[in-house]
C-alpha cells in the first residue's frame, strides 16, 4: 500500500497573487467602496496567513470567500468601525502607479452607480447573498456552504435581497409605452 501523499501549501506570494483579484472585486461589492473593500482584502489574507496551516484540503475559493462573507458580517454586526471617505478622482490619480491593480480592474468593471447604491442600502446578510449568487455566480448550495446556513435561508435571503433591490431600482423602470403614445380622439 502507498502512504498518502500529505499537501503541501502554496507559498503566499502565490496565493495572493492568484487570489487577490478575486478576494477584492468580493470585498468591493460587499462593502460598496474602494476603501473598505481595501481593508477587508488585507484582513482576508491575513486571516489566510494564520489560518493556512490548518485549512483543510478542499476548494480553496470556498475558503476565501468564507472568511472574506464572515470578516465583512462580522464588521457589519459590530458597527465599530471608523469611516473615511474616498480621495478625490483627482488625489487618487496622483497616487496611482502605473500598474494596474485589482482596485483598478474592478473600477473598469464597477456596477452602475444605481444599482451599488441600492446592494448598498441591503441588510449585511441579503447582500453578502445576493453578491454571491448574482455577481460571483455561486450556486445556492455553494452559498449555504459558504455562510453556514441552511439552503432555505439562502433562498430567503436572495428572494428578500432581490425584492429590495427591485424596490429601491424601480425609478429605472421603463414608463408605460401607452402613456406615451397617446391618441387623440378625433383621429
Amino acid at each position: 500500500m502507498s502512504t498518502p501523499v500529505a499537501w503541501t501549501p502554496p507559498s503566499w506570494e502565490q496565493i495572493v497573487t492568484e487570489h487577490s483579484g478575486r478576494v477584492f472585486r468580493l470585498a468591493y461589492r460587499l462593502t460598496g467602496n474602494r476603501h473598505d473593500a481595501e481593508d477587508l482584502t488585507q484582513d482576508v489574507f491575513v486571516r489566510v496567513f494564520r489560518s493556512l496551516s490548518s485549512y483543510t484540503p478542499g476548494t480553496f475559493e470556498g475558503w476565501l470567500h468564507r472568511i472574506t462573507t464572515n470578516l465583512f458580517l462580522d464588521g457589519a454586526r459590530r458597527r465599530q468601525r471608523i469611516r473615511f471617505d474616498a480621495l478625490s478622482d483627482e488625489a487618487a490619480a496622483r497616487l496611482r502607479s502605473g500598474e494596474r491593480g485589482p482596485a483598478q480592474i474592478i473600477d473598469d468593471a464597477a456596477l452602475d452607480p444605481d444599482v451599488q447604491s441600492a446592494l448598498d442600502s441591503l441588510a449585511p446578510e441579503y447582500r453578502v447573498a445576493v453578491v454571491l449568487c448574482d455577481i460571483e455566480g455561486l450556486t445556492y448550495e455553494e452559498i449555504a456552504a459558504t455562510l453556514d446556513v441552511k439552503l432555505g435561508t439562502v433562498r430567503s435571503r436572495i428572494h428578500r435581497g432581490r425584492a429590495q433591490l427591485r424596490m429601491a431600482l424601480e425609478h429605472r423602470k421603463p414608463r408605460a409605452a401607452e402613456q406615451d403614445r397617446a391618441i387623440p380622439a378625433g383621429v
